[in-house]
């Protein structure tokens, strides 16, 4: 493995930091890489697995004024890529206008997601609550060969090199680009069509905003989505002809917030709303449908199937944990804050909503009893009928991965790897082989963060295969903090890959 130092920065964090999220598999990191010819520490790298596996990560290098969240970390962007039977890595910040001040500044300028918003040092900031950092650490996808990195609370999205790390500047539109609110985490590509699908939610009516960017990379259509007040979406989804949005009873509290207070509650006497809009349809076309009461954080896919929008995504079973949890080695004080964040405390299940556009009825039902959520699917099947969900098991109490599933949504059956203890992984992408055949002809790629070896790799896995452990692990330069979100892009959708 050939290693070099491409830049370090400067923490102010504390030497003798207590914080779970900022320590343990947490910990930051201050140094970017550049790795090629990534050693292989077990198996082989398949010679038809081709393209770039991305990461985004929360990766603070500076103090919380007063209560750090794990979601308010700068952005880092992880990078694993492909070819030729070999592999690289790179890891790269992501130089947001916030993470750029708050680094001439040498400490924090603005609150996070815990603290109350007068506390920044600005009078300017981002987000759907106004004034706070535009970390753009949530999410990474794939448009037009360009990586686009996205804010859960809205931001800008930031461009960046899927193959060098190379910032690009901000996303556009053609001038179109909706600087009042942005844009939420988890826009949605659409592979046939070549658009992507956004969403963006905000404290004034109406609350939300859907729109289309086609495939020159121009906004095309903007439409209002009127709620009845202000909400917390956090996805999306689409099938070949319709978006499906959301308004789900867990929000800011409406009394709490006329006091510039933003505290999340779960309104048990409201149902689960979905909003079904044709892509190019206008406001005036949007239907709800309601549901149980519950918080979805991610879909896995939706499809048409006859008269019906099948929708899947992870139940809440319990939206607002009320007990502190069960976080093993973790103080008492910090478990109570963040019982919101381990999948057993929220009770994620695989789940599935029938939307009938005939009746204007809805019928679900759950698709599992285990406990996952952060699913992804093979990328060839979105918007279409499809089988596989991969997705991650969580350490109990805690936000870290501590597995995998593949769910067979056919036959109910499921296959399970379990990472080694004090192994924590990240959301598993679905890379199809060259060539591929199948929905399950293809890798699960993730990486690892192990406190055992104090060291951080990436796993390939037999898609079809899961249960037999990893076909290939590679080791990477140092440990890196664990992180989630993540996404394939194939090296055909690459500017200049052969290049």
């Amino acid at each position: 493995m050939n290693v070099e130092v491409v830049a370090k920065y400067l923490s102010t964090l504390p030497e003798e930091d207590d914080h779970p999220y900022r320590t343990g598999p947490w910990r930051p990191q201050t140094t970017e890489w550049d790795a090629v010819d990534l050693r292989v520490v077990e198996g082989e790298i398949p010679g038809d697995l081709d393209g770039v596996y991305l990461r985004n990560t929360e990766n603070p290098l500076h103090p919380a004024f007063k209560t750090y969240h794990p979601f308010d970390g700068d952005g880092m962007l992880h990078i694993v890529g492909f070819r030729d039977g070999k592999a690289f890595y790179r890891n790269r910040f992501i130089p947001t206008d916030g993470f750029l001040a708050e680094q001439e500044a040498g400490g924090p300028l603005w609150p996070g997601i815990a603290e109350p918003v007068e506390l920044a040092r600005r009078d300017y900031g981002w987000g759907a609550r106004t004034l706070m950092k535009d970390a753009s650490s949530t999410d990474v996808t794939v448009h037009r060969g360009v990586a686009l990195t996205s804010f859960y609370q809205c931001g800008d999205l930031y461009r960046i090199d899927p193959y060098t790390g190379d910032a690009l500047g901000k996303a556009d539109f053609a001038g179109g680009f909706p600087t009042d609110l942005g844009v939420s985490a988890h826009p949605k590509v659409d592979g046939t069509t070549g658009e992507l699908l956004f969403f963006n939610y905000g404290k004034q009516a109406p609350y939300m905003h859907y729109g289309v960017v086609d495939e020159r990379d121009a906004l095309v259509h903007y439409v209002d989505v009127e709620l009845p007040g202000p909400r917390l979406p956090h996805d999306m989804a689409f099938t070949e002809n319709y978006v499906i949005l959301n308004d789900f009873p867990l929000f800011w509290d409406a009394e709490m917030l006329k006091h510039n207070a933003h505290i999340p509650r779960l309104h048990r006497d409201l149902p689960s709303r979905f909003g079904i809009l044709p892509r190019r349809g206008g406001s005036g076309e949007i239907r709800w449908f309601e549901a149980a009461t519950t918080y979805v954080l991610h879909f896995t896919n939706a499809f048409e199937e006859g008269d019906e929008i099948v929708l899947d995504g992870f139940f809440q079973g319990t939206p607002e944990p009320t007990d502190a949890g069960t976080a093993d080695g973790m103080d008492p004080r910090w478990q109570r804050f963040f019982r919101y964040l381990s999948l057993d405390g929220m009770q994620t299940r695989l789940h599935r909503w029938r939307f009938n556009l005939s009746t204007g009825q809805t019928h679900e039902e759950q698709l599992s009893d285990s406990l996952t959520e952060f699913g992804m699917i093979n990328p060839s099947y979105a918007a279409k009928d499809y089988r596989y969900t991969y997705a991650a098991t969580g350490k109990p109490g805690w936000f870290l991965f501590d597995g995998l599933v593949r769910h067979d949504l056919h036959t109910g059956s499921e296959q399970r790897y379990a990472f080694a203890d004090g192994v924590y992984g990240s959301e598993t992408a679905m890379a199809p082989r060259i060539g591929s055949t199948g929905e399950d002809d293809g890798y699960l790629v993730t990486i690892t963060t192990d406190m055992t070896a104090d060291a951080s790799y990436c796993l390939v896995f037999d898609a079809a295969g899961l249960a037999d452990g990893p076909v290939c692990k590679l080791q990477l330069p140092e440990r890196v903090s664990s992180g989630t979100h993540s996404t394939w892009a194939p090296g055909s959708e690459l500017r200049r890959w052969r290049d």
